[in-house]
């Protein structure tokens, strides 16, 4: 099987083979226990990360109430607002489970790019690809009932639905989880 992370770059570019060794070599993978918090809010990220293994969420703490705004699994960045801002984070990023991650800093992407001068115009396009990618989902979150956003996240990711308590999917849905119970139940019936 293909290193990750040269399966998730091979959708933009096609690498030479040197490039692929190059990349198969960089080791900046850590591993966490679920209930490791990645990032506080207030503090200002040093770090972006590759998903390898796991599941990662990012929420908010709003009056004690946990918000969760994303699901983040294998094969996924996260680039937290904060690590290109360079201001505290508004948001908290947990692993959800045991983690792999590839760790991004500023040096080490700086290393690599000067070892793989073309991946700097990759850049640019995995960035747009994850905005378009939060633009679609927040115009499903307007626009769709939460019944309508459930069935969607069984389409799209049904793998969450048994990785991630229900409280969770229930908060990133924007109800309460006994409105998701009744939608549950409605559904399978």
């Amino acid at each position: 099987m293909k290193d990750p992370i040269v399966n998730f770059l091979s959708k933009y570019i096609e690498l030479t083979r040197e490039e692929i060794d190059i990349l198969s070599n960089q080791n900046f993978i850590q591993s966490y226990k679920k209930g490791t918090i990645l990032l506080s809010e207030g503090q200002i990220a040093k770090e972006c990360y590759f998903i390898l293994q796991g599941c990662v969420s990012s929420y908010y703490l709003v009056n004690g109430d946990i918000k969760i705004t994303d699901f983040f699994t294998e094969q996924q960045p996260i680039t937290p607002v904060s690590y290109t801002t360079k201001k505290p984070s508004e948001y908290f990023l947990e692993c959800l489970e045991d983690c792999i991650i590839s760790i991004g800093t500023p040096e080490s992407s700086a290393e690599l790019l000067r070892k793989l001068p073309r991946l700097a115009a990759l850049g640019s396009n995995i960035m747009e690809d994850q905005l378009a990618n939060q633009r679609m989902k927040y115009d499903e979150f307007i626009k769709l009932t939460p019944e309508e956003r459930y069935q969607n996240l069984q389409k799209t990711s049904p793998d969450l639905l048994n990785r991630v308590p229900q409280y969770l999917i229930a908060s990133y849905l924007g109800i309460k989880p006994e409105s998701l119970s009744r939608i549950r139940k409605r559904l399978y019936n």
